[in-house]
């Protein structure tokens, strides 16, 4: 049984290389940008949520408080007729791309920290590369690209964007597999 403590170094390092490979693939790549579309008549719709009164938070429309709501037939045919779907409305400005990607990799560490513990309570100081590799691996592959799947089962995310949100999990659990592998006590 390893500590979390003597794992403090392929956590971090792991951190950073999934921050450094995210950045990559999605600032030089870009393969992300066409999953993303314009609003029809964009500035009407923003203007309509403005006059809304729309703060930030999770929509979904037609909403309906109570499952029993989705039997009224009125309700029935707002969903019929369409759009069916989810919004997440963020605070006014310029994104505070700062804030994200300290988020971002404050959450790669806590990932880190979580693997570290499963990892350090099953496996021995002195384990092979290749035995870390393949179980680190396949645990940050369940965090950092099963979890994906999420969106497309129930936000009705297309499965091409889930795809390649998992492609990019793939990615980011090989170098956390690597980097506890190669620093594995």
């Amino acid at each position: 049984m390893i500590p979390i403590p003597s794992l403090w170094l392929p956590i971090l390092v792991s951190a950073a290389l999934v921050f450094v490979v995210s950045s990559v693939l999605h600032m030089v790549f870009k393969y992300h940008h066409k999953e993303y579309r314009r609003l029809p008549d964009e500035d009407a719709m923003l203007n309509s949520f403005h006059e809304a009164g729309l703060t930030p938070g999770l929509y979904h429309f037609p909403h309906c408080a109570t499952p029993k709501e989705m039997n009224e037939p009125e309700v029935a045919k707002k969903f019929e007729r369409g759009p069916v779907g989810f919004v997440t409305v963020m605070p006014s400005g310029l994104p505070n791309m700062t804030k994200f990607l300290i988020q971002w990799f404050l959450y790669t560490v806590l990932v880190g920290i979580f693997i570290a513990y499963i990892a350090g309570r099953t496996h021995a100081a002195g384990t092979s590369y290749l035995s870390i590799f393949r179980f680190v691996g396949t645990i940050a592959f369940m965090t950092y690209g099963l979890s994906e799947i999420v969106s497309s089962v129930w936000k009705g995310a297309p499965w091409s964007a889930t795809g390649k949100m998992m492609f990019d999990g793939l990615a980011y659990a090989l170098v956390t597999a690597g980097a506890f592998g190669w620093l594995w006590p």
